[in-house]
């Protein structure tokens, strides 16, 4: 017998958050899921993508077509600094600015399947860069502001890009390691021409780019490409070994547009905002390509994480649409409700969440404080897309990944890639071939054959699917605990330890142990103004017991103040186990500083 998960308890106790029609503040765009899966087909799909003679450029879908039509006047990035600077851009003023970096591009001879890397904070000049980057038929990469050295040096390595992108105060990092990178022929720094002259890196041209776009043209003719030429790459982590370089086609903006309007609920008249950096995925296929070929405005903030700045933000420019992390969730919640209740987020019509699983408190909170849930959503670098999520229409069963896209055929499978019985726990896995699926590994073409068994694309995860057809996230592969022969994914265990009233944080591994294989032990960070105790470890203990089942509770419990994160948020498991057993912790170039 399958042994109750805190999911199902919570299912039992509270029942499942019902959707109701008449509560929609506005219709949803997937009203009927049932009825739209049914009849769905990409063909029928990519008729909301604009073509050229069996051609395409993601670009010209995101921004080019909308500043062709009346949205040309209508604002497409609502921009905040970090010191409450303010800037707007309209499709037509993004358009232009795109075209100019794509002249520029020419200037340089970059050409089709060149490679033209950011290293940039969420600027408006990383928007239009990277679109003006597509425009041109080249590949554009982005790096999260907070690498160092050694991370920008494995990017620009490995992916042998020819122009790099930077702002002045990122500018010694990459002089670092500039010596190392021959293929780099062009730095293009933003700011004053008088800061750009005095930086110096011997054997590269270093240029002013604001000096230089002022001398472009605002008219570029797109390059409209194969739907399979590339069109960006994103560098990811794993548990060994550089980071990876995983790249996406112009194809991806077809996926990503229909997921956008299905699963985000976007629509020309939203003005959005997706918190994720562009050096991450969802900043690219949600923040700039998905979001903007659906016409919604996007609000970008390139200020650190703080609760009263964030709903500030909402309440400002009345935000309809969020997209945020779990992690930034479970802060604002300790951040208290009462909070909450000082700004008029009335503007809200539908929460979202990606990064890792969304735990159900968090989604409690959220219908508590915001009379909204947030809804959770799973898909990875690899996949460019969202690919299973709970939808505005959908009965939520709190916990769960939701039930595929239109579209997406996903399952349970062995290791032999034969499909698993409804509630089995096995690999999660698609059938390959929906129009954001990663092309390559740069440069390594094995390791991409390496995701593929008996025509299933395996991601890694371990799930399972229950009768109704919702999934259920339960680890990472390698961080799936057998202790004392029984399985116990690390995610419930955390779900179960949030649940207690002290706790705001925790990270569960499985610890190596003579007698029982594996022990769990949970690094917990305690809500503000409790204090750490021995009693409190065993109450926290029987509380998992209780909650979840006695033979999953921690056996050890250590007290922290952070746990290591991606900057999407995503809890770092790998790094508390190897910190543990004293292993190497292999790239950390992805971890977020808090």
């Amino acid at each position: 017998m399958k042994r109750q998960t805190l999911t199902q308890e919570i299912l039992m106790n509270t029942g499942i958050i019902k959707k109701k029609a008449s509560l929609f503040k506005v219709e949803p765009n997937l009203l009927d899921y049932k009825r739209v899966r049914k009849s769905f087909s990409w063909e029928l799909a990519q008729k909301e993508i604009d073509f050229k003679e069996d051609k395409l450029n993601a670009a010209y879908n995101a921004v080019e077509r909308n500043a062709l039509n009346w949205r040309k006047n209508k604002i497409a990035l609502y921009w905040m600094g970090a010191d409450d600077q303010k800037e707007k851009f309209t499709f037509s003023e993004l358009n232009q600015l795109s075209s100019q970096f794509a002249n520029l591009l020419h200037d340089f001879s970059i050409d089709i399947g060149d490679r033209v890397f950011f290293f940039l904070s969420r600027v408006p000049t990383l928007y239009y860069g990277f679109l003006g980057t597509l425009k041109r038929g080249a590949i554009a990469g982005t790096m999260f502001a907070a690498f160092g050295p050694q991370a920008i040096e494995d990017r620009l390595g490995n992916s042998q890009a020819k122009i790099l992108v930077t702002e002045p105060e990122l500018f010694d990092r990459v002089a670092k390691v500039a010596h190392k990178l021959p293929h780099l022929e062009t730095v293009l720094v933003t700011g004053e021409e008088k800061e750009t002259n005095r930086l110096k890196i011997h054997g590269k041209k270093i240029l002013n780019l604001p000096e230089l776009l002022k001398k472009q043209s605002t008219s570029y003719k797109t390059r409209q490409m194969d739907p399979d030429d590339y069109a960006f790459m994103l560098y990811t982590s794993g548990t060994t070994g550089k980071p990876k370089g995983v790249v996406h086609a112009h194809r991806a903006i077809i996926h990503e547009h229909i997921s956008a309007k299905y699963v985000l609920d976007l629509r020309d008249d939203d003005v959005y905002w997706c918190t994720a950096d562009p050096g991450w995925v969802t900043g690219i296929a949600y923040e700039i390509l998905g979001s903007w070929s659906n016409g919604a405005a996007t609000v970008v903030y390139n200020g650190r994480f703080d609760p009263e700045v964030w709903y500030q933000i909402i309440q400002d420019y009345k935000v309809n649409v969020w997209y945020t992390a779990p992690t930034a969730i479970r802060m604002l919640q300790a951040a208290g409700s009462d909070l909450v209740r000082k700004y008029d987020l009335s503007s809200l019509r539908y929460l979202a969440s990606v990064g890792e699983p969304l735990n159900p408190e968090p989604i409690r909170w959220g219908l508590k404080v915001f009379g909204l849930p947030f809804h959770d959503n799973w898909w990875q670098t690899e996949t460019g897309g969202i690919l299973i999520a709970n939808y505005p229409s959908m009965d939520i069963k709190p916990g769960s990944m939701g039930k595929p896209l239109p579209g997406i055929t996903a399952a349970i499978v062995d290791d032999e890639g034969k499909e698993l019985p409804v509630g089995d726990e096995g690999n999660l896995a698609i059938k390959p071939g929906w129009p954001s699926m990663m092309k390559t590994i740069w440069r390594r073409p094995e390791k991409y054959e390496s995701y593929f068994k008996r025509h299933w694309y395996i991601s890694g995860d371990r799930a399972y699917k229950d009768k109704d057809g919702y999934f259920w996230f339960i680890g990472r592969a390698d961080d799936v605990i057998k202790t004392s022969g029984e399985r116990v994914g690390p995610f419930e265990v955390e779900s179960a330890l949030i649940e207690h009233q002290n706790v705001i944080e925790a990270g569960v591994i499985g610890k190596p142990d003579p007698l029982r294989g594996e022990i769990i032990k949970a690094f917990v960070k305690l809500k503000e103004g409790v204090r750490p105790s021995e009693k409190l470890k065993e109450d926290i203990q029987e509380f998992v017991k209780k909650h979840l089942a006695a033979h999953a509770y921690p056996r050890e419990i250590e007290f922290i103040d952070k746990l290591p994160k991606t900057r999407s948020g995503k809890i770092m498991r790998r790094l508390l186990k190897a910190k543990e057993l004293g292993l190497s912790l292999g790239d950390t170039s992805t971890l977020e500083e808090y």
